[in-house]
C-alpha cells in the first residue's frame, strides 16, 4: 500500500508518498509563501520525481489539527479534492501524535507543543508504550504555567518539541528545571513522513474520514468565530 501525505498544521509545508517498506519520496518547505501558493505544485513535482500518478496510491492522508486554522483548512481542502477525483479513502491523523511520533524511542515524557497564539500551546503528552505512544494528557490548548502545573505532578523529564518551544522554551525551562528537556530543530519540525506511516496504519484498519463531513480538529474556536458569538448572544 502507498499513500500520499500532506502536512500544513503549521508554517511548514511537507508532503511525503509512504509505502508499508519505505519512504518512496518527501519534500519540504519551510519559506514565507502560504500553503496555497505551495502544496500542488509541490504534488505535481514529487509525484513526477516518483515516476507516480495519483491513480497509483491506496489513500490521502491529512494532518488533521490542532494547528493553524487557515493552514489545516487549505490541507484538508486539498487532500477532499484529491481523494475524490482519485476515489481513494481519506485518513484524518492527530498533528500532534504525528509530531509526538518524531521521538518515538525516547524514554520519557514527550509533549509537542504547538502556539496558539494568545499566549497557549495546543499540546499532550505522550509514553512510549512499545509498538505505538500512549496519551498521559489528552489534547489541550492552554497557557504554558497551566501545563507545567500538569507536569510536575509526574516528577519526570519532558522532551518538548514543536513551534513553541522558541517561544516558551526558556520558561519551561526556568519552571522546570532539568526536567525539561528541547528536541533539536530537525525533530520539532512535522514530517510528512511520520504522518503518512500513521495514516497507513489507519488505512490498513479501515479508519477512514467521512468526505462530506471531514473537519479539522482547532480544539478551541478561532477568533472570528469567538467575535461572532460574543456578538450575537
Amino acid at each position: 500500500m502507498r499513500v500520499l501525505a500532506i502536512e500544513s498544521a503549521t508554517n511548514v509545508a511537507a508532503l511525503a508518498i509512504v509505502a508499508e517498506e519505505a519512504v518512496i519520496a518527501e519534500a519540504v518547505l519551510n519559506t514565507g509563501k502560504t500553503h496555497s501558493q505551495r502544496l500542488m505544485p509541490m504534488l505535481a513535482r514529487l509525484l513526477e520525481e516518483a515516476d507516480l500518478e495519483l491513480e497509483d496510491l491506496d489513500g490521502i492522508v491529512v494532518s488533521g489539527g490542532p494547528g493553524s486554522f487557515t493552514g489545516l483548512r487549505i490541507g484538508l481542502a486539498t487532500a477532499k479534492g484529491l481523494a475524490y477525483a482519485s476515489g481513494k479513502p481519506l485518513v484524518m491523523v492527530s498533528t500532534l501524535d504525528s509530531l509526538a511520533y518524531n521521538l518515538k524511542g525516547y524514554p520519557h515524557l514527550i509533549c509537542p507543543i504547538l502556539n496558539a497564539r494568545r499566549n497557549e500551546v495546543y499540546t499532550a503528552v505522550y509514553r512510549d508504550a512499545g509498538e505505538e505512544l500512549t496519551l498521559v494528557m489528552s489534547y489541550a490548548a492552554l497557557p504554558p504555567a497551566e501545563l507545567v502545573q500538569r507536569l510536575r505532578p509526574l516528577a519526570e523529564p519532558v522532551m518538548f518539541l514543536g513551534d513553541a518551544v522558541p517561544v516558551f522554551g526558556a520558561y519551561l525551562q526556568e519552571q522546570m528545571g532539568s526536567l525539561a528537556r528541547q528536541a533539536t530543530i530537525f525533530a520539532s519540525m512535522p514530517s510528512a513522513a511520520v504522518l503518512g506511516w500513521l495514516g497507513l496504519q489507519k488505512l490498513k484498519k479501515g479508519q477512514v474520514a467521512d468526505l462530506a463531513t471531514a473537519k479539522p480538529f482547532y480544539i478551541r474556536p478561532s477568533e472570528a468565530e469567538v467575535k461572532w458569538q460574543q456578538k450575537n448572544r
